[in-house]
């Protein structure tokens, strides 16, 4: 009996130190992300502009750091750069859980032959390698923020929708959703009734594990460029360019911008996983 009692106190003592990590969590990325945000507004666009009687210039208090070969500021450059990577990485996360929301509700509702045409088009886009399809569809697209958004937004949805498809579909089988349909209710009010909302915490889980990595396959895309336009300050463009320059000792234009992607992108990460601790029923304690 003790046994039994001492399991379950550390079973509660884990879940509360796990909840106190994904608030801990939340709340870094939450700062963070407004840091980013108010930073790119409040420093405006003097830093971008070309400044040639400040080139090459190391981290110093009027430059925390450092310029560019232009004279540019690199800590108004990395904050757009992280902001406009930040804008991307939401937009196309948001539209790739929708999709994987929408295609998972519509396998486990709309019976058999839709089940397996959803479940065909998942194997499909997961066969083909992820970096090549979100190349092919930004190129087509056109490139640019427009191009970059609609490739993630297409390559990003099939995994969270299989595990979407199998949640709905063991929903499907709980005793409400049975009698509701004996009730006669439609497969619409199944969906968006009983399904989506159960549904709710493993896309907000998904979305945050999604949106690091759409970040990440922006700045990829850029660095190779086929992304944003050399005239936009992305990070994977600074990246890029910094590139040239590192062997004249020019390290801050690629280790400031590279840090902070890596933490945005941590941040994001932990976050996420810290949340799908939480909201897997396997973890749950009674």
């Amino acid at each position: 009996m003790s046994e039994l009692i001492s399991e379950q106190e550390h079973g509660y003592s884990g879940r509360s130190n796990e909840r106190r990590r994904a608030l801990a969590s939340a709340a870094g990325a939450g700062i963070l992300l407004v840091s980013i945000g108010l930073g790119s507004w409040l420093l405006g666009t003097a830093g971008l502009s070309v400044q040639l009687d400040s080139r090459n210039l190391p981290p110093s208090p009027a430059h925390l750091f450092g310029t560019d070969w232009l004279g540019r500021d690199m800590l108004s450059r990395t904050v757009k750069g992280l902001a406009l990577s930040i804008q991307v990485g939401l937009l196309g996360s948001a539209c790739s859980v929708l999709i994987a929301a929408i295609m998972g509700l519509m396998a486990a509702a709309l019976g058999k032959t839709a089940d397996r045409i959803i479940t065909w088009a998942i194997d499909v886009f997961l066969s083909v390698p992820h970096l090549v399809m979100l190349i092919l569809i930004a190129f087509v697209c056109g490139g640019g923020l427009k191009g970059i958004a609609i490739g993630i937004m297409l390559t990003h949805w099939p995994s969270l929708a299989r595990i979407i498809r199998a949640e709905a579909l063991q929903l499907m089988s709980a005793e409400y959703v049975l009698v509701s349909r004996k009730l006669g209710k439609s497969r619409y009010f199944i969906a968006t009734r009983h399904l989506a909302p159960h549904l709710f915490p493993q896309l907000l889980v998904g979305f945050l594990i999604l949106f690091p990595h759409a970040v990440l396959h922006e700045a990829a895309i850029t660095f190779l460029g086929l992304g944003m336009s050399p005239h936009q300050p992305a990070i994977g463009i600074i990246l890029s360019e910094s590139m040239r320059y590192l062997s004249t000792g020019m390290w801050w234009l690629a280790v400031f911008p590279g840090l902070g992607l890596l933490v945005t992108v941590r941040a994001f990460d932990k976050l996420g996983n810290h949340l799908r601790q939480l909201v897997d029923p396997r973890n749950a304690q009674l």
